[in-house]
């Protein structure tokens, strides 16, 4: 009876973790599925171009998000060893990165984007959508990755329900802005796709106006004086957010901006084919939520653990973890192989790109049930701080291995655009 407890115990405490941030990325993935589906309907030209610019900035949001959540593991640790003294200077210097990191962003963008652009030889107007849509999202960097140094303090201090609250909020909001600015209502200029990233970047800002109010009002974070206490820059602090959080950022890039360089790769077969491509990878995307969430989960769960030197605890939550999420896979794979038509139909009426995104969606079935095995035993490591083994995985499969697998399939084998999804799931 008490081993019953103890589970029902332990499944509580996963599912009251996990399904806040589920709720949570999915809010955020929204964001980017109201882009294409709304943009797709102001025109393919104004989907492919938000396609291009969403597919370069993809890895990019992903590493450098992935480099400032390395401080939940840390954050975990102390709080499991019951110093939580130390845990505001860790978010202090999660949001210095965070702004060096977006300054450096900025300027890679002004520096060398439309020369990445020029390089891939796109139509004309879709080049200008791409372009100015990066150059829209751009105005909010520096407020959304702030906002995930906040974030990585509130949900490791297990208020993942706050998060969830914030990004439902913006989630209407962004719909509503990218309705005025895409279509160009309510006095608003009609943008089509470029209006995509202006409510984005507006987005960003309100989000990140509320993550501060919080963590400087809430009695729950009073504790840490986040923004009370004056920033003193401390290498040894700075190296141990970067040891962790590099590999973390490296590890996410290799296999987001694999999905980048595949969206570049595709774009030669014609607008049809881009479109088609982002409406699948949108979709696949949101279903991927699902792993992720367990994999950050389990991250803060089995790192309060682990800080506290309860390793069989440790233990059972990552098993716990692996097998609920493996079964949630497999049920979403089963429905989505059966409404493939119907899922097309969320972001487009043309029957050329249906036909094309169902196509794509098969693929994506498996890439799918492949992530659900690895992503919960990526976030069950870093909960450890073992974080090296999944950037050099990621690093092989992927760019050593899949990459040259793909040119190989699509210019040798002629397999055209549905090579680059082949290798997806061989990745």
């Amino acid at each position: 009876m008490l081993v019953d407890e103890n589970f029902k115990q332990r499944l509580r405490r996963l599912f009251s973790v996990m399904i806040p941030i589920l709720i949570t990325q999915t809010a955020i993935m929204a964001m980017n599925f109201f882009d294409s589906s709304m943009s797709g309907h102001a025109g393919a030209v104004d989907l492919a171009g938000t396609s291009i610019g969403g597919n370069i900035w993809m890895p990019i949001f992903v590493g450098t998000n992935g480099v400032l959540l390395g401080a939940m593991p840390i954050v975990a640790h102390l709080l499991g060893a019951d110093k939580r003294d130390n845990i505001g200077k860790v978010i202090r210097h999660t949001i210095f990165l965070a702004i060096a990191f977006s300054a450096v962003i900025i300027l890679m963008g002004v520096l060398f984007l439309d020369t990445l652009l020029t390089h891939l030889h796109l139509e004309p107007q879709v080049h200008y959508i791409a372009k100015m849509y990066m150059a829209a999202v751009a105005v909010g960097v520096i407020p959304f990755f702030m906002s995930t140094s906040l974030r990585a303090l509130i949900d490791t201090l297990g208020h993942t329900g706050i998060t969830m609250k914030i990004y439902l909020l913006a989630l209407p909001v962004n719909a509503f802005l990218n309705y005025c600015f895409i279509f160009g209502k309510l006095g608003m200029p009609r943008l089509g796709g470029v209006g995509a990233g202006v409510a984005t970047g507006i987005t960003y800002w309100l989000e990140f106006a509320i993550f501060v109010w919080i963590v400087h009002k809430l009695p729950a974070f009073e504790h840490f004086r986040i923004f009370k206490d004056r920033f003193h820059l401390d290498i040894k602090q700075l190296r141990e957010n970067l040891s962790i959080g590099v590999p973390i950022g490296l590890a996410m890039f290799m296999e987001a901006s694999i999905f980048g360089v595949v969206a570049l790769f595709i774009a030669k077969f014609g607008t049809v084919i881009i479109a088609a491509h982002q409406a699948a990878l949108g979709f696949t995307s949101l279903l991927y939520m699902v792993p992720l969430s367990f994999s950050m989960a389990l991250t803060i769960l089995v790192g309060v653990e682990a800080g506290a030197k309860r390793f069989e605890e440790a233990q059972k939550f990552s098993r716990m973890g692996i097998a609920l999420n493996m079964a949630i896979a497999i049920f979403l794979a089963v429905l989505v192989y059966t409404n493939r038509p119907y899922i097309a139909m969320l972001y487009t009426t043309d029957p050329v790109i249906i036909e094309k995104v169902v196509g794509f969606l098969f693929y994506a079935i498996f890439f799918q049930l492949f992530d659900a095995t690895a992503a919960p035993i990526q976030g069950i490591l870093r909960g450890y701080k073992d974080v090296e083994a999944t950037y050099y995985s990621g690093f092989f499969a992927y760019w050593v291995v899949c990459l040259p697998l793909g040119c190989f399939l699509d210019f040798v084998m002629e397999h055209g655009p549905a090579a680059y999804w082949q290798i997806l799931d061989i990745g």
